[in-house]
């Protein structure tokens, strides 16, 4: 615990955590046990707990799917697994993220592709309400976190992977959208269901990251969680930061 409160974790705090664990040194249940101890009874962790596997409108399905033919493209849409908050794995958030959303009280947002999973008193209040039409913005668990002074704590990873980011292109002037798709368990029945929302990009997050860090708008933490570089920041002076540079550096 000892790093976790060089880098500034305090009991009491929310924390939303992006982690992979390959250079920490330890395994997922043992850095969310010190994690939950260096925060105390008061305090709460939340994990993206993303999904991909059951969308057509995501890249990783557009690239799986290039060169199928009808015929195989059908039989895949036939088993493309659907999202289900109680029981599907979050897919490309690593360990970690997963560790949380299997915790014994753990509580997952209802968005079919960006849920997140919190553990904590305030589990439930910040994961209430996440809509289908609002992924990363206003009526998504990020707006909440915002709103009730939570940290970001990068652990091993990049600010390319920065999900506080996302919160910024909702508030930029008429930003672009998107209609998604993607396929769902409704009363125990795959449904696809459709939806129009911001277009989420992350392509120049890590510059993004990069320029908030250097531009002295919060105090960035940086130390270390065994052996993994960390960073730690608060969520409202990132989201602010991001949003007038978005609003500044892309078309």
């Amino acid at each position: 615990m000892r790093d976790l409160f060089a880098l500034g974790i305090r009991p009491g705090l929310t924390v939303l955590i992006h982690a992979s664990l390959s250079r920490v040194g330890a395994g997922a249940d043992a850095v969310l046990a010190a994690v939950r101890d260096a925060l105390g009874p008061g305090g709460t962790v939340v994990v993206p707990t993303f999904t991909a596997d059951n969308s057509v409108s995501s890249p990783s399905y557009l690239r799986r799917t290039r060169h199928m033919t009808d015929r195989e493209l059908s039989a895949h849409l036939d088993a493309m697994p659907p999202f289900e908050a109680a029981g599907t794995p979050s897919q490309g958030m690593g360990r970690f993220a997963e560790a949380v959303r299997r915790t014994s009280g753990a509580v997952r947002s209802a968005h079919p592709q960006t849920s997140f999973a919190a553990v904590g008193p305030r589990a439930r209040e910040l994961m209430a309400g996440h809509d289908e039409d609002c992924h990363l913005g206003e009526r998504s668990p990020l707006a909440r976190l915002e709103r009730v002074g939570a940290y970001v704590l990068l652990v091993g990873v990049g600010y390319e992977v920065c999900s506080a980011f996302h919160l910024g292109e909702y508030r930029v002037p008429v930003p672009p959208r998107k209609t998604y798709r993607c396929v769902v368990l409704r009363g125990g029945a795959r449904a696809w269901i459709v939806y129009e929302d911001v277009a989420l990009d992350d392509r120049d997050f890590g510059v993004l990251g990069a320029e908030f860090e250097a531009s002295g708008s919060a105090v960035v933490a940086r130390g270390r969680i065994g052996d993994a570089q960390a960073v730690l920041f608060p969520l409202t002076r990132a989201v602010e930061f991001a949003t007038s540079w978005l609003a500044g550096n892309r078309p």
